[in-house]
């Protein structure tokens, strides 16, 4: 078999002592004053490194987005903007002025993607309407087994499941969940509900041929205003049906069928012997988008465009729930990558946004690798999800963090205007999902008689299909998959069927839900599995008990800080869960702020304003990203998202008195001695456990969170830098930086040079 091969990795760890914003959590009643920091103040106009490099580098470099034309260089960049004006007007003039084009406008994201002379980037970047310009980098696809280990499984969620059907509980009814993917096999039977009718309601495809022309002086931007003829073209063309000539299936990779499997698929209608294959919320609805090729290939251009598409037909299709099962890379801050952006943007309008947290975390010789979590996962509006190995046990005692998956911190920095470099350094991943081996639906093409397998299956045989016993039937059709790509949607559908238990919950509430009903594993830190385990039968218990108003409310501003979040006659519940006959305590552990851990029952009894999805805290950074309807005859109101608008947040509480601070309880980030950031996570819960940390009260901050120190001294005076591998095996990489930007093997085929990515395709041990 022929694996692509990526021509050159390089990480980039730098000596430097870094001045940390100090990140403020306020107690009630204590309002934050002027540490609210804007892009545009805050950060130099910001150039990614690797178009420095392509800049002035004196062959063409060997990425997609540069192009040498007529002998002058050509870049397809990314240009995050500040501008008000909807339409970015004056940026696009300016761009078609010198030299350049204008292939897409990403209203939603403020954001532009161009072609332009690589002389004129400087020029570009200095632009006071100008946040950030990145490179249009590729983007990769990073009862049954799976209901039961991820506690679907309980009275309290559903029960009497076999695999031709299931009694009572949530299901996922009513709630759409969208797939940025390589398509859906939407025919497939996974797909379909009690009554045969299929639960794919939308397929639609952003692969963009137009991405390919370096032609200048063209403004491209079409103005798609609901109802008019213009938007009924766009939607016509976006339409992705299965190939004629060929009879393939909308996802000839075979990725998104598998991903869509894990989080609606339903296993009923297979035939013959074949194993209980059932997903987490099986009777969701999904909208298949379209971002990665047949190859698994896709650009950040086409990752935003089906954002926004999703953004904008949210309410089409009742979208609560966004899987991101791909990865790009990023050197970048979250504030000015413009795929977090993107995502936030999806966060701000109530879409609850799940990201893979990457393969990244193994080194090829063997040893662990520290801050390789992948773009858009480094964003703190998203919920991250790293994957676990469940040893093919039913057993919630056996499981680990799989040696693949990425672990934390997040590495992206920025730049300020008095030339000191900020890291992110925000605690990622969130939490752990079953990710290794995992069995769904297997793409084909849709003649039924000699159909042919997916791109994935066809090449990689052995272990994707073969190794799993199952008879092929079209139409059934199943393999196997690992990494956290895997793990992501688990988390998805989880998501889902906390939103139909409680449609009034928000992102952050959703994702401060899922963290604090975890299940910590034993041995593994905080930078390694986040809050622990996805505990389905916790989540859906807790967010039963809250108001189901609270999202209503907050959109209409008639919650205060402090508000009772529980239910009327309802109680806190007890923390803790039994799933497969195995009683485990919650980890009560919530992450704030990027890297503050906090903890106690106000967090949910009580309304915390970090609980508005238009609001992002992290780095001491506070920011207030608001939805702009369209309006006007015959458009419904608040229904079609314009663009966003995005400004430091007021003055306000963030969290009120008596939730529980643990960061000081951690202690500084020492590798070794297993503190800080690199506490276990097991170990930090049972001190919450204990009645351990402190109660913010009236006139509490919490100062830098659990951060890697200045300097990145981790233990006994030893100074990560210029690539030293510590001796306990520890690498910490200074963000991910490879050939094109970055491509992340999400599957795992893809070779990477310095990371051992194989497990992500053919599962570990």
């Amino acid at each position: 078999m022929t694996k692509r091969l990526l021509s050159s990795f390089t990480i980039l760890i730098e000596r430097r002592r870094t001045e940390r914003m100090v990140a403020h959590v306020v107690a009630s009643g204590l309002a934050i004053a002027t540490l609210f920091v804007g892009y545009a103040s805050a950060h130099q106009h910001e150039v990614a490194r690797e178009l420095e490099s392509a800049i002035e580098a004196h062959a063409t470099p060997s990425v997609r987005w540069a192009h040498d034309v007529g002998g002058r260089r050509m870049i397809q960049a990314i240009v995050l903007t500040n501008d008000d004006d909807v339409e970015i007007r004056s940026l696009r003039n300016f761009i078609v002025g010198a030299g350049g084009s204008i292939l897409r406008r990403h209203s939603a994201t403020r954001a532009l993607t161009v072609v332009i002379p690589a002389d004129e980037i400087h020029a570009l970047a200095q632009r006071p309407d100008v946040i950030s310009v990145t490179p249009n980098r590729a983007t990769q696809r990073t009862a049954s087994t799976l209901e039961t280990i991820a506690g679907a499984l309980t009275s309290n969620v559903r029960y009497g499941s076999t695999k031709w059907g299931y009694s009572g509980g949530v299901d996922g009814s009513g709630i759409g969940v969208a797939v940025l993917d390589s398509g859906v096999m939407a025919s497939h039977k996974a797909f379909v509900n009690g009554y045969a009718a299929g639960r794919v309601v939308r397929d639609v495809t952003m692969l963009d041929s137009a991405l390919g022309s370096w032609a200048a002086g063209i403004d491209g931007v079409e103005t798609l205003m609901p109802g008019s003829a213009a938007q009924a073209l766009y939607e016509n063309a976006i339409t992705n049906l299965p190939g004629l000539a060929n009879g393939f299936s909308r996802d000839a990779f075979g990725h998104g069928t598998l991903v869509a499997s894990v989080i609606a698929g339903s296993a009923r209608f297979y035939l013959g012997t074949t194993p209980d294959t059932t997903g987490i919320a099986p009777n969701a609805t999904l909208v298949d988008v379209q971002v990665l090729d047949g190859t698994g290939n896709g650009t950040i251009s086409d990752a935003i465009n089906g954002i926004e598409w999703v953004i904008y037909h949210a309410k089409d299709y009742n979208i609560r729930v966004l899987n991101l099962s791909l990865a790009a890379s990023s050197t970048q801050s979250w504030q000015t990558d413009p795929l977090c952006a993107a995502v936030r943007s999806a966060t701000a309008a109530g879409i609850t946004v799940v990201v893979a947290a990457g393969n990244f975390g193994l080194s090829t010789s063997g040893q662990e690798v520290y801050g390789t979590i992948s773009s858009p996962g480094d964003d703190p509006s998203v919920i991250t999800v790293g994957a676990v190995n469940y040893h093919n046990s039913l057993a919630r005692s056996v499981e680990t963090v799989d040696h693949f998956s990425s672990r934390g911190p997040t590495l992206g920095s920025y730049v300020d205007t008095g030339g000191v470099t900020h890291v992110d350094d925000l605690l990622k991943p969130d939490l752990v999902a079953p990710g290794n081996l995992i069995l769904g639906a297997g793409a084909t093409s849709e003649n039924a008689v000699g159909a042919r397998w997916n791109y994935l299956a066809s090449n990689y045989y052995n272990n994707l299909v073969q190794s799993t016993a199952v008879p092929e039937y079209f139409g059934e059709s199943q393999m196997v998959l690992s990494g956290t790509s895997i793990a992501a949607p688990v988390v998805a559908g989880a998501a889902a069927l906390m939103l139909q238990a409680n449609p009034g919950l928000t992102p952050p509430l959703v994702k401060a839900i899922l963290q604090y009903t975890a299940q910590p594993l034993a041995g593994s830190n905080l930078l390694e599995q986040g809050a622990g385990l996805l505990n389905v039968d916790g989540a859906v218990v807790l967010a039963k008990a809250l108001r189901t108003d609270i999202a209503a409310a907050i959109a209409n501003g008639s919650i205060k800080p402090g508000a009772v979040l529980l239910a009327s006659g309802k109680s806190f519940p007890t923390p803790t869960s039994t799933v497969n006959g195995a009683a485990f305590n919650w980890s009560r552990i919530a992450v704030v702020g990027g890297n503050h851990v906090v903890s106690s029952p106000a967090l949910f009894t009580a309304y915390q304003p970090i609980y508005d999805p238009r609001t992002t805290w992290a780095n001491g950074v506070v920011r207030f990203r608001q939805p702009i309807y369209w309006s006007g005859l015959g458009i419904p109101a608040n229904t079609y998202v314009q663009s966003f608008s995005d400004v430091a947040a007021t003055n306000q509480a963030l969290v009120t008195a008596g939730v529980v601070s643990a960061d000081a309880l951690s202690g500084k980030s020492d590798l070794v001695a297993k503190t800080g950031a690199f506490i276990p996570t097991a170990t930090l819960s049972g001190l919450l456990a204990a009645g351990k940390g402190a109660v913010l009260v009236q006139g509490d901050i919490l100062s830098s969170g659990l951060v890697l120190s200045e300097g990145r001294v981790l233990s006994e005076g030893l100074v990560l830098s210029e690539g030293l591998v510590l001796s306990e095996g520890l690498v910490l990489s200074e963000g991910l930086v490879l050939s094109e930007g970055l491509i992340l093997s999400e599957t795992g085929e893809t070779s990477v040079v310095n990371y051992d990515t194989t497990g992500a395709l053919a599962g570990e041990p």
